[in-house]
């Protein structure tokens, strides 16, 4: 499903996010895609490569916060690099703590589909 990478191409990403549907999301991304997320042992945080990989790591996603959306969002492209800005809403299965966080995606694209989706958000501390 090649596409010109473009604002409205970042828009459908979330919006395949938002609608939590694995198969809808994987298709824009590429067979040797890359996804790092924003917890895990390293700098980068935790890696998955590969599309079964990045997979497995997004339905961790989906599955440890059934009910997250990405909203307030805003999408930036340059040449074959994007940038989703959003704030990301949902419910910590393993704590029932509500999750509320700014954060963004940077995207590589080739031939229109992600090879590299890296993650951040912010780090909320309620003690301070």
């Amino acid at each position: 499903m090649a596409q010109k990478l473009n604002v409205e191409l970042l828009k459908d990403i979330l919006a395949a996010f938002n609608s939590r549907d694995i198969d809808k999301v994987m298709n824009f991304f590429a067979e040797d895609c890359i996804l790092e997320t924003p917890r895990g042992a390293d700098r980068w945080g935790r890696r998955f490569e590969g599309a079964v990989a990045v997979r497995e790591g997004l339905l961790m996603r989906f599955t440890g916060m059934p009910d997250v959306t990405y909203t307030d969002d805003s999408h930036y492209v340059d040449g074959d690099s994007g940038i989703s800005k959003w704030t990301i809403r949902g419910t910590d299965v393993g704590t029932g703590q509500k999750v509320e966080a700014n954060g963004c995606d940077f995207f590589t694209f080739r031939n229109g589909l992600v090879v590299r989706k890296d993650s951040y958000w912010k780090i909320i501390d309620r003690n301070h």
